[in-house]
């Protein structure tokens, strides 16, 4: 079975209606989880722990999504 790996990640928005961070550089990586479920906790974790600010936001990416084993390497991933 492949893995289906999750990243958690967050940070302070420009405007709470819209998804562009206010500092990239300032993002907080909370880390990269081996299942939803698990991912899903800490992404919950720190959107309760931050729930005072309305700037701030917690998101759930999918990486096993942005990698398709079927597809050819592209050269740089063949870089060793």
């Amino acid at each position: 079975m492949a893995q289906r790996l999750h990243l958690v990640f967050g940070g302070e928005l420009v405007d709470p209606t819209r998804t562009e961070f206010k500092d990239v550089d300032d993002i907080h990586i909370v880390g990269i989880f081996p299942d939803y479920a698990t991912a899903y906790d800490a992404w919950r974790a720190e959107a309760q722990r931050t729930v005072d600010n309305a700037h701030m936001r917690y998101f759930i990416a999918h990486l096993h999504r942005l990698r398709d084993e079927e597809t050819p390497a592209s050269p740089t991933e063949e870089l060793e």
